[in-house]
């Protein structure tokens, strides 16, 4: 008996990787061909980079009670690609409670060489997902030192999708600045600030309304003043600044006074 199991994450965009409804198409043709008895299907959309998928776990708990002891797959990176998932497979192997893994683009039998070679293709998942993992974050890396912010603008600035900058939204700008402006009055709060963003009609980048607990980190965010922080460091950007360091310190030191009171 065996279970199908089909998974592509709406985070991969290899297109090599065939959809999740190919792979079932394929998997149940080649179920047809094998003469397979399949007890159970299951798909899932989600990266196999990190353990804690659902449906995986769903899957397993059936064999553990016995329901089927065969896996049919695309390929065993479909299955695993972090340790501890491909750990779970080879464990269960082991304990007999797996007695068959089939795939259209593997080859796999339960002796120690089949073995060998399942560890060397989860082996290999994972080197694959460590390496991009790696490779990303030197790219990423490098943008900030070319004074390349690379995830969301925050409000008040624009991501530009051609250039892969960041621009000014020049409406929202102009509130921005507005909102240090009356926090360095001291004379505001966080909720009342909260208030005026709602009253002047300023949404974060995505048109959500902007809550009290996102002042501060508005009133925080160094970007404001031309400067970025990534991994603890602070790198300068290309960016066009929107306030004065000298508006922003004054912001910091009421945080700070405010922060000071509350404690004593």
């Amino acid at each position: 008996k065996y279970i199908i199991y089909a998974r592509k994450s709406t985070e991969d965009d290899n297109r090599q990787i065939l959809s999740i409804e190919s792979q079932l198409t394929e998997l149940r043709e080649f179920a047809a061909k094998e003469k397979l008895e399949i007890v159970a299907s299951f798909r899932e959309a989600k990266t196999a980079k990190e353990p804690g998928r659902t449906k995986f776990a769903e899957m397993l708990s059936l064999i553990e009670k016995g329901e089927a002891e065969g896996i049919l797959s695309w390929h065993p990176d479909r299955l695993a690609r972090n340790s501890v998932d491909g750990e779970k497979i080879i464990h269960m192997i082991d304990r007999g409670l797996i007695k068959s893994l089939k795939f259209p683009t593997f080859w796999f039998e339960p002796t120690p060489q089949g073995l060998f070679m399942l560890n060397i293709a989860f082996g290999q998942s994972k080197y694959f997902v460590d390496n991009l993992r790696e490779n990303t974050k030197k790219g990423l890396r490098q943008k900030i030192r070319n004074g390349v912010w690379p995830g969301w603008a925050p409000v008040g600035y624009l991501n530009n999708l051609k250039t892969k900058m960041i621009d000014v939204d020049f409406e929202k700008a102009l509130k921005i600045k507005k909102l240090f402006e009356l926090y360095a009055t001291g004379k505001h709060t966080f909720n009342s600030l909260a208030n005026w963003c709602r009253e002047h009609n300023l949404k974060g980048n995505l048109g959500k309304d902007i809550s009290t607990s996102n002042i501060p980190i508005i009133l925080q965010n160094i970007f404001y003043i031309g400067l970025m922080k990534y991994n603890g460091e602070i790198f300068e950007g290309k960016h066009k600044p929107l306030i004065s360091k000298k508006l922003f310190d004054r912001a910091q030191e009421i945080l700070k006074q405010r922060r000071q009171d509350q404690r004593d």
